[in-house]
């Protein structure tokens, strides 16, 4: 897409704005409509059938505000055909979201993109936040310039300050400077429920049944959460949806249908080239095989995210891989029988990943990050192998002593009986660049 001198000058210079500053925090407000959905509006309109994807962490996976505001635009489109692509997962942010954007969002081809990470991006690098987030954008906007894209912000108790001095927390701060370069509309689904924190209207964290928690919400009290971030389905998502339907005529207000304009970047190194392939598209060591969902758990659980799921659990095993490009990583699983990979780039040892952690009690996916940085002219060749060595899991365990009573009370029999191994389960190959075949 052509852009002019002007815009290409005026977009380097708020790009040039945005990554020198320090990236102060922004002034709260629950709706910017900026440039709206009106590709989304005009089919809903005129009662075509249409897809809304949900990109994001574990808030967007719950039972919440994503079949809340699905249902909330079905009712008020009756004559559309609504349907919905979940494409969130718990504990992972807009690093990972950047690379399975096209196999879990844009191969299905949705009309409104829903992207929710500022909780899971909240510790992450301001500049991190703008490569992996803009790389969205910018991939979804080469693969469809017409699908329109919302961002939406959630907020766990320790950002309430932020939200009521009337500030952003540090990562939708971050994420509003993208919204303003490329016009995507925000909302910020909790702003209105840390105010009513602060009124005493809100009890952001507590443990309550679901008989408590409506017989506080008719006498005007809710009951948000019982973890401090998940909001209970029925209460604090509630205040969530209602979020969302206040912003929507603002937003249904702005633009005209057409195309978005890709811009110059903010940052000309975005994720916007962010790929993956199978794992098994590696060289791989006899000891690796491949899991048949029809017959194992594990492949069948993850089949969903992980189309392949390959496995190793022999000390020495490798896979081995190359491409062009600056970064590499793994999208895998961790878990309470996995253990560490032993990462070789070029050559030179990189260090070695457990991929065993403090929440390992049960199997999740996640990320293993190999190495970034790289020349992105050269061909890189990574080895990974599996190691001897175990992680020390119960001293792993021991970081959150307090959740993980029950197993850190075994003994050693049956902890090993239930943590002993050092599996691998792998999926894909995640790079910015190139995957060289051999």
């Amino acid at each position: 897409m052509n852009v002019s001198r002007t815009l290409l000058l005026s977009a380097f210079a708020s790009a040039a704005s945005l990554l020198a500053a320090d990236y102060p925090l922004r002034d709260a407000v629950e709706c910017t409509p900026r440039g709206g959905i009106p590709n989304f509006l005009a089919k809903v309109q005129a009662g075509k059938d249409v897809k809304i994807a949900y990109l994001g962490g574990s808030i967007t996976a719950q039972s919440g505000w994503r079949p809340l505001t699905l249902k909330w635009f079905q009712n008020e489109f009756p004559n559309a055909k609504i349907e919905q692509i979940h494409a969130a997962i718990g504990g992972t942010g807009s690093d990972l979201g950047v690379f399975r954007l096209r196999k879990d969002v844009l191969d299905k081809k949705p009309d409104l993109l829903f992207v929710e990470f500022a909780v899971n991006d909240g510790g992450a690098a301001p500049e991190q936040i703008v490569k992996s987030m803009e790389g969205i954008v910018r991939q979804t906007w080469a693969s469809d310039p017409t699908l329109d894209i919302c961002f939406v912000y959630t907020a766990t108790q320790g950002m309430l300050g932020d939200l009521q001095s009337g500030k952003f927390p540090r990562a939708a701060s971050v994420m509003e400077g993208i919204a303003d370069h490329y016009q995507i509309p925000s909302v910020h689904m909790c702003l209105k429920a840390a105010q009513m924190e602060k009124e005493g209207k809100v009890i952001f964290k507590a443990q309550k049944t679901t008989e408590e928690r409506k017989a506080a919400m008719a006498e005007g009290t809710y009951y948000f959460s019982g973890d401090g971030v998940h909001p209970y389905e029925d209460s604090g998502h509630i205040l969530y949806l209602e979020a969302v339907a206040r912003s929507m005529p603002a937003v249904f207000a702005q633009g005209k249908p057409g195309p978005h304009e890709l811009v110059a970047p903010i940052d000309p190194d975005n994720w916007e080239h962010a790929s993956m392939v199978p794992f098994g598209e590696a060289k791989l060591s006899p000891e690796w095989r491949l899991l048949d969902p029809a017959t194992d758990e594990m492949a069948k659980r993850f089949q969903n995210n992980l189309s392949q799921l390959w496995m190793a659990e022999t000390a020495g095993a490798t896979a081995t891989f190359k491409v062009k490009g600056s970064t590499a990583r793994v999208f895998d699983l961790v878990g309470p029988t996995c253990g560490s990979v032993k990462v070789t780039v070029d050559g030179v040892e990189k260090g070695v990943r457990n991929r065993f952690d403090a929440y390992c009690t049960y199997y999740r996916l996640q990320q293993l990050g190999l190495v970034s940085g790289l020349d992105p002219e050269q061909i890189h060749t990574v080895q990974l192998t599996i190691c001897e060595e175990q992680p020390d899991k119960r001293k792993i365990l021991q970081g959150r002593a307090e959740a993980n009573t029950k197993v850190l009370a075994l003994d050693d029999a049956e902890f090993a009986k239930k943590f002993d191994g050092r599996q691998w389960f792998a999926g894909y190959i995640m790079y910015i660049g190139e995957f060289v075949q051999e």
